[in-house]
């Protein structure tokens, strides 16, 4: 059954309803198992802000805390060893209930340590280039709990797969302190994930119907949200469904350029990152900016060297992309939302030749009926008084991304969509 508005509710909130596959029609990749949190996984760079991606780790222990979007008695995670060029060894690995009063940082709940196990065993080793799943844990949670994942390196990793923008503290310890309670031992911290792509849950109660993957560039990480706080996009979604939702959105990515700062384009990580979450069932497509406005951004005064590659891109050899992933998409049963670009006059990102671009695909999205259906950004965050602009209640001080607002107000629009 297709998803129905009235008309005008669906203009108020910028939405364009078309035909496709219904929602949730998309099986769980595997007997029971839902995607309850993900990041997506980049190669060691510097990145936005300090992270100890290159350097890796060499006899530490990282902690990191994840809110999960699902309910689940058991639990495994997903570690990553996507750009390792030697094999990773895991020395072990713990998962907590996390502890949030105040002045606990990186404490978890005691009694609630699990220490988990991959094929049996508490140490694993990971191929170059490899991802694996630990063995479940027995640990009820909530949807919207926060869990913390600890991992153990008793020897030297090399250069970390990471996702740079977590907007999320994560904390590091020098020695094996997997098991603690405290958080104590945990002096150094960065915003930045390690190895750890996703935590999957079984056995929640009612089982749901699918996820939603939110796939896209820093619109969908969450720039410009509070940090913190769990104010990104994808965070008021899943606090509007009662469906998992994960973000598997990049900063800076693009759809048809690899990038050694942003990760592997979209064409390339689409089916890693959104079509092989397990459950996923409605994948929500907000990406192009970057693709169009890194060549504005590179004219300007002392570009920052992030912004390359940075070829004029058309509308038509964008349009070629999305098509690419909806295809990709469409062959594996999952519906495909797409979403304009929301204005960003004013930013870095504008400029004439982008300000033309971005209205033909724009135009694209709206009119040519491939999308299973469209959230309208453009218009839902627009400037009354200049379109082209971020309305100031929405916007963050970038005039590119929007703010904790505008967050909030594009989960409201794609929620009646997925």
């Amino acid at each position: 059954m297709k998803k129905f508005l009235p008309p005008l509710l669906a203009a108020a909130l910028g939405l364009t309803l078309l035909s496709g596959p219904p929602a949730g029609a998309r099986p769980a990749h595997g007997p029971g198992w839902q995607a309850a949190w993900g990041a997506a996984p980049q190669a060691p760079a510097t990145g936005f802000t300090p992270n100890w991606s290159q350097e890796g780790f060499s006899r530490q222990t990282v902690r990191q805390v994840v809110r999960v979007t699902e309910d689940g008695d058991h639990l495994r995670i997903r570690l990553s060893h996507a750009y390792g060029t030697s094999p990773l060894v895991v020395t072990g690995a713990t998962l907590a209930r996390t502890d949030t009063g105040p002045g606990r940082a990186a404490a978890v709940v005691p009694g609630s340590v699990r220490h988990l196990t991959f094929g049996g065993r508490r140490s694993v080793t990971v191929p170059a280039r490899g991802e694996l799943r630990s063995d479940p844990a027995t640990l009820p949670v909530r949807r919207l709990e926060s869990v913390t994942v600890t991992l153990h390196f008793a020897g030297t990793t090399g250069p970390a797969t990471f996702h740079s923008q977590a907007w999320a503290d994560s904390y590091r310890a020098e020695g094996d302190h997997r098991a603690d309670v405290s958080g104590r031992a945990f002096t150094a911290r960065t915003s930045s994930w390690y190895y750890l792509s996703g935590v999957e849950v079984s056995g929640g109660t009612p089982p749901r119907s699918g996820a939603v993957v939110l796939f896209g560039d820093s619109l969908t990480d969450g720039f410009g949200s509070t940090p913190h706080a769990d104010r990104r996009y994808s965070d008021a979604l899943a606090e509007r469904l009662d469906r998992p939702v994960v973000n598997s959105g990049i900063g800076g990515n693009l759809v048809l350029n690899d990038s050694a700062w942003y990760g592997e384009r979209a064409t390339a990580r689409f089916r890693r990152d959104a079509l092989d979450q397990p459950g996923v069932s409605t994948v929500v497509l907000l990406q192009g900016v970057n693709d169009i406005g890194f060549s504005e951004a590179a004219l300007k005064a002392d570009p920052a060297p992030t912004y390359k590659p940075s070829p004029v891109v058309t509308s038509a050899e964008l349009i070629a992309g999305y098509r690419t992933l909806i295809d990709a998409a469409h062959d594996r049963g999952v519906r495909i939302v797409g979403a304009t670009l929301p204005p960003f006059k004013g930013s870095s990102h504008w400029g004439p030749t982008a300000e033309r671009t971005a209205a033909e695909v724009d135009h694209w999205i709206r009119t040519s009926g491939e999308f299973d259906a469209v959230v309208d950004f453009a218009r839902l965050l627009a400037d009354p008084a200049d379109p082209r602009a971020l309305h100031p209640a929405y916007a963050y001080e970038d005039r590119l991304h929007p703010n904790d607002a505008g967050y909030r107000l594009m989960a409201e629009a794609v929620a009646p969509l997925v």
